[in-house]
């Protein structure tokens, strides 16, 4: 089934700004509390997953053009959403003043299902997203390079197969909610009274306690370790690029898939060249007689030396263009950029007896001519 368009899930139209559009979601959110949905509560969960989203997309001005532009796949087929996902949804209903919304967050999103209408939930849950800077040099930028790096990250425990109890142990039923996994409280709120319903704090939801938890892991089905994981860096990456390996980063809890890993690039400050996009600038400075009668230098660039001809008469602060010796541009996928050349011209600060003599030779020519 498609996907109803985000501004309609809302109300709003697609002028709106960013106050219209939180109000809407707001009043939306507030009819769809699971209190004054009793007898339709799952119809409820869906629209109000399906608000929440639209809310998360339409409020992130980054993801709002992208949306605008390409629809519900984005460029990069990647509007999905996770229960970790809803940071700005929680955020500006929380701001409303309702009591215990997080766990409605958890018994809406939790995978499993209905919660709110099934009582004890499944703790199956996907591992976290973590991220790792990458330091790289300019050279590796724009060549592209792999090479292996060890990752901190949570792992499934070996010694009891991330199940979180020692071997021969069982679970028993949480003696605090009496193996629901959910616990009721009574809260007043800015629009009345409101029952809300959280997971339970000491089995968070199960329903189950591990009688004798793992002594490795204390229980969490995970390890902390640094794990080698082998990196390809594509040519054309930049500072601050996000490179994604899927199922690379935590470990999930019980049974759950592991989260991605997020490679963040940061790179290594060149001593000669600095980038501008696709661009590679560096400096040269040639001495004042090359200027005025012509010469021919080397450049290093990224991809070797290159001649570069300076022609007669050279001005100080002429620019010239090495085409093709930059970088490839990784988002575009277009050809490479230009290596820019900034000539100085090196004005001698002492001179001999016969460069005197011969510079004022040049200076009475001059002035005849």
């Amino acid at each position: 089934m498609a996907k109803k368009d985000y501004y309609e899930s809302l109300d709003v139209s697609r002028e709106a700004n960013e106050a219209e559009i939180k109000r809407a979601y707001r009043q939306k959110a507030k009819e769809l509390h699971p209190d004054r949905n009793p007898e339709n509560r799952a119809k409820a969960e869906e629209e109000f997953k399906r608000i929440a989203e639209a809310y998360e997309v339409l409020s992130d001005p980054q993801r709002r053009a992208q949306y605008d532009r390409y629809g519900h796949a984005g460029p990069n087929q990647e509007f999905t959403f996770g229960d970790s996902d809803f940071h700005r949804a929680r955020d500006a209903y929380r701001e409303f003043g309702f009591g215990g919304f997080d766990d409605l967050f958890d018994l809406f999103f939790r995978q499993g299902g209905t919660g709110g209408s099934r009582g004890r939930q499944q703790l199956v849950r996907r591992g976290e997203n973590i991220e790792y800077k990458l330091r790289i040099t300019l050279e590796d930028a724009a060549h592209g390079t792999r090479m292996t790096v060890a990752v901190p990250r949570m792992v499934g425990c070996e010694a009891c197969s991330g199940s979180g109890m020692e071997p021969g142990s069982s679970k028993k039923s949480c003696a605090t909610c009496h193996g629901r996994g959910q616990m009721e409280y009574r809260q007043q709120s800015l629009l009345g009274s409101f029952v809300n319903v959280r997971a339970c704090p000491d089995c968070h939801g199960s329903g189950e306690m591990i009688e004798n938890p793992c002594q490795e892991c204390r229980g969490t089905g995970r390890v902390k370790e640094k794990s080698r994981i082998s990196i390809s860096v594509p040519e054309g990456v930049d500072n601050g690029s996000r490179l994604r390996l899927r199922e690379q980063g935590n470990a999930g809890v019980e049974g759950g898939p592991s989260g991605d890993l997020f490679i963040v690039i940061e790179l290594i400050e060149h001593p000669s060249m600095k980038r501008d996009g696709r661009n590679i600038h560096s400096q040269s400075v040639i001495a004042y007689s090359d200027a005025a009668l012509g010469t021919k230098i080397d450049i290093e660039t990224l991809w070797g030396s290159e001649s570069l001809p300076i022609p007669p008469g050279t001005q100080p602060g002429t620019t010239f263009r090495l085409k093709g010796k930059g970088i490839t541009n990784i988002h575009r996928g277009s050809g490479r950029g230009d290596h820019f050349v900034d000539v100085t011209i090196d004005v001698p600060k002492k001179l001999s007896h016969k460069q005197r003599k011969a510079l004022e030779t040049y200076a009475e020519l001059l002035d005849s001519s």
